[in-house]
């Protein structure tokens, strides 16, 4: 059962995009969800809204390849956004310097982006691809959240070493221009901490 509190629980599939022109019009607020393949972004975005199935868990690595939108009725415009999630997924290089492109322009010129969720594994933090799109956020003055997932996977020390570690990295990089947090989408230990900072950007 949803709590009616939670603003994210009406969240509901809208459009997927694989090219500009597929995306909806560019006014109100979204919030990017960035992960590499495996990260376990999909879960995460179904424990912030508190339901099963709203973005496809898949045992295949990569299947998302388009900028999938959620609506959040009944606000006007107002939008998670799920970003393609590369690591793993075996795709042409071609598709991968057309999601480079697509998502460098998405970051440069979408004024509705409040800010971006990035997805990582506690036990892999901070791949390639994870300081590519931290960078691309930053580059445009977006803040920007990490979630370490799987926490459930580590001893509260290890994950609270873990932890410690992405920040004091990321706060050598860019300051204070990124928060940190565990997250269990398994225990839903960290999902409120989440809610609250995508709340927050989107004004619900």
């Amino acid at each position: 059962m949803t709590s009616p509190k939670n603003p994210f629980a009406r969240a509901d599939y809208l459009l997927a995009a694989h090219t500009p022109r597929q995306l909806p019009p560019d006014g109100g607020f979204e919030v990017a969800f960035a992960g590499r393949s495996n990260a376990g972004k999909s879960s995460a975005l179904n424990a912030l809204c508190q339901q099963n199935a709203l973005a496809r868990v898949s045992k295949t690595p990569g299947r998302t390849q388009q900028l999938v939108f959620f609506a959040l009725p009944p606000h006007e415009a107002k939008y998670l956004v799920d970003l393609p999630g590369y690591g793993y997924a075996k795709v042409p290089k071609d598709l991968q310097a057309h999601w480079q492109a697509f998502l460098a322009d998405y970051f440069r010129s979408r004024e509705a982006l409040k800010g971006l969720v990035v997805v990582m594994d506690i036990r892999h933090p901070l791949k390639d691809y994870d300081r590519q799109i931290i960078g691309y956020a930053i580059d445009n003055k977006l803040p920007v959240h990490a979630v370490l997932t799987k926490a459930d996977k580590l001893g509260r020390g290890p994950g609270l070493n873990i932890l410690q570690a992405v920040r004091k990295d990321l706060q050598a990089t860019y300051g204070d221009s990124v928060a940190v947090q565990t997250l269990s989408s398994e225990s839903k230990a960290g999902v409120d901490e989440l809610r609250k900072v995508v709340a927050g950007w989107l004004k619900v």
